[in-house]
């Protein structure tokens, strides 16, 4: 975790709940813990009060969107990385680690690549991920490197990837990616696997085998998309079986969304899934990083997937502190040894 403040956001307004009390991620450097958000690049560039919190209140980042494929090779050669690289150069100047997402998935992919014949798809798809990676080498903490490739039933997900290239193209992901950086933790990443279930014992098997065949994969990402009505019941025990096979865990997008509108009894139901998400990960040794998708609703993405649905994050759209904020901060007061292996 990177020392000192963070770097005053010149002319910007501080929010009154950042400036009342210790910012959160000095709450999780007592426990050895990255606390991080999603940020919207262009509310970065735009809002500043979104910007202050970002930069004071976390101490790790994660592009929404502009680490994605589609975002940084638009046209097949031609590489955009001025996006990604604001970023960059925004945590840098903050004190902050960057969580990049993400090198393999099956959306958000560029145009050019569903003309291309199955038997170019391998080395394009190498280089993506070692271009990619070896463009941010030293920059990146955690790598998403390969993304949501498990289905509900366990099965590996039908996708342009499996199709073409066979089951291996995972392991030759993490192969390539860890060429491009031996430092970088890499991480699989997916949805749906908070609790244990026939999806994450997929993802359990997968990474197991992965394991045994020493492939350098270092981690499992958990997103902890959740709901006011759909709670984990068994994140604890999920957590504690993937560290008991030599990997690190981390929550990479949680935010817990209700049907609307919101009312007290909704969001103090929110508290507890936010509070039951965050002492999961503070209880399983190896769990590294606590990351919101978001931290405030007027940036939400929840609205426009979830008909009908929304307040997900912890401040509301005026930058007011729910009582899901309030559940972390207090959580997170209480300081405790390291529990990183």
């Amino acid at each position: 975790m990177p020392d000192g403040p963070p770097v005053p956001v010149t002319g910007s307004a501080v929010a009154p709940v950042a400036a009342a009390e210790p910012p959160l991620r000095q709450l999780a450097a007592r426990h050895d813990l990255d606390l991080g958000t999603a940020v919207n690049l262009t509310a970065l560039a735009d809002d500043d009060v979104y910007r202050e919190w970002v930069a004071t209140q976390f101490d790790s980042v994660t592009a929404e969107n502009e680490m994605k494929w589609a975002e940084l090779e638009p046209t097949r050669g031609q590489h955009d990385w001025d996006r990604a690289d604001e970023l960059i150069a925004f945590a840098r100047a903050n004190r902050q680690t960057v969580r990049g997402h993400t090198l393999v998935w099956h959306n958000q992919n560029p145009a050019w690549l569903a003309d291309l014949p199955a038997d170019e798809l391998g080395a394009v798809l190498k280089d993506h991920v070692q271009t990619t990676v070896r463009r941010f080498r030293g920059e990146i903490r955690q790598w998403d490197v390969v993304n949501e490739a498990v289905e509900e039933d366990g099965s590996l997900r039908d996708t342009v990837w499996l199709r073409a290239l066979g089951p291996g193209y995972i392991a030759d992901a993490f192969r390539w990616a860890h060429e491009a950086d031996p430092d970088a933790l890499l991480f699989y990443n997916d949805y749906d696997v908070e609790d244990v279930n026939a999806k994450s014992d997929g993802v359990y098997d997968l990474v197991q085998e992965l394991t045994r065949q020493d492939v350098p994969i270092h981690g499992v990402g958990v997103q902890a998309h959740c709901s006011v009505e759909r709670a984990p019941r068994t994140l604890r025990e999920n957590l504690g079986r993937f560290a008991d096979l030599g990997l690190h865990t981390a929550l990479t997008e949680v935010d817990v969304r209700m049907a609307m509108p919101a009312d007290p009894v909704k969001l103090e139901a929110q508290a507890n899934v936010y509070r039951s998400l965050l002492r999961a990960c503070l209880l399983t040794p190896g769990c590294l990083s606590f990351t919101v998708w978001g931290y405030m609703d007027k940036y939400s993405w929840v609205p426009g997937w979830f008909e009908g649905e929304g307040a997900a994050d912890i401040l509301d759209e005026n930058f007011a502190a729910k009582p899901a904020h309030r559940a972390l901060r207090d959580d997170l007061s209480f300081g405790g040894p390291s529990r990183r292996d």
